[in-house]
């Protein structure tokens, strides 16, 4: 497993959890994260750090998986954190059934756990009888703006795929509704979709396939910018400038590419403030605030070169 410290200053780098005391006897948060291959996790990060030097009366204890599937990383940093006694864990979880069991018997140590970003599977806490409010955006609705967007653009009959995320992470399955809802109201011909693990070389290999089988592809929707590039990247390697792209995270990555027409749309969740708002919450119920219940939900934006 792969810990990153947060202290003042700059990343310290990768380090392990060593001693339960903190210093000034200040509030320890467990900070779990996915991918920081994932240039959305590593603005989360710098949104992390910062928050914690201006708050500074907290320490922050982060945890990056190696990539996107690496989900034992995760069972193993909440594992970690019970063992260390923080005060608090904070979790946007790769899989949202298998992260439920940790996550309870953090819970059962008495630790404050605040679900971000990715919900965890609502019948997983029903059979743990686990009660817990998640923070984030509306990815469904957030996935409908770009696919709308597409929608707008292509008009009836419009031939496109979808490249989606993780098939056990919630916000991978409600980003794929929210593209078929699209596809429902603006009446295109959803060609293919697919799981790309949110990764962009494994996104450019299942687009380049798609686009073998069907040349007559007109628009992609991409669960995650990340993947979208990987998209962009088989369209230029093929010499297609006729297909149009949408994401979803809004990562700096593909500001040019939307301002240049390589992509369409994305979606901003404005990741840099969402840890740093969750830990907010965690902290406010740590110092005898009251618990957190349903969902709390964040901002989400279309972003165009309009």
């Amino acid at each position: 497993m792969k810990l990153l410290k947060i202290a003042a200053g700059a990343v310290s780098g990768l380090a392990m959890l060593a001693g339960t005391a903190m210093a000034d006897d200040k509030p320890v948060v467990g900070l779990i994260m996915k991918s920081l291959a994932n240039e959305f996790f590593q603005n989360m990060m710098v949104g992390a750090q910062a928050h914690q030097e201006k708050r500074g009366d907290y320490e922050l204890l982060a945890v990056g998986m190696q990539n996107e599937t690496d989900f034992e990383s995760q069972i193993n940093a909440v594992e970690n954190f019970i063992t260390q006694g923080v005060d608090a864990i904070v979790v946007a979880p790769a899989d949202s059934r298998a992260m439920v069991r940790p996550l309870k018997k953090a819970m059962d140590a008495g630790i404050v756990v605040v679900n971000f970003d990715v919900a965890l599977d609502e019948d997983a806490k029903k059979q743990r009888g686990v009660e817990l409010a998640f923070v984030g955006p509306d990815n469904r609705g957030g996935a409908k703006l770009a696919g709308d967007a597409l929608g707008e653009k292509l008009g009836e009959g419009g031939k496109v795929v979808i490249i989606e995320g993780n098939p056990g992470a919630d916000n991978a399955t409600q980003r794929r509704l929210g593209f078929e809802d699209s596809v429902a109201e603006f009446k295109l011909d959803l060609l293919d979709s697919r799981t790309a693990h949110w990764e962009t070389e494994e996104a450019n290999s299942v687009f380049s396939n798609m686009l073998t089988a069907h040349p007559d592809i007109q628009g992609v929707m991409a669960a995650n910018d990340s993947m979208a590039i990987g998209v962009v990247k088989a369209l230029e390697s093929a010499g297609r400038d006729d297909i149009l792209v949408v994401g979803f995270d809004n990562i700096p990555a593909v500001g040019p590419m939307i301002e240049d027409g390589r992509m369409l749309a994305t979606v901003d969740q404005f990741g840099t403030d969402m840890a740093a708002n969750a830990i907010d919450l965690a902290l406010e119920v740590v110092q005898g605030g009251p618990e957190l219940e349903g969902w709390v939900k964040t901002p989400i934006e279309l972003v165009t070169a309009n």
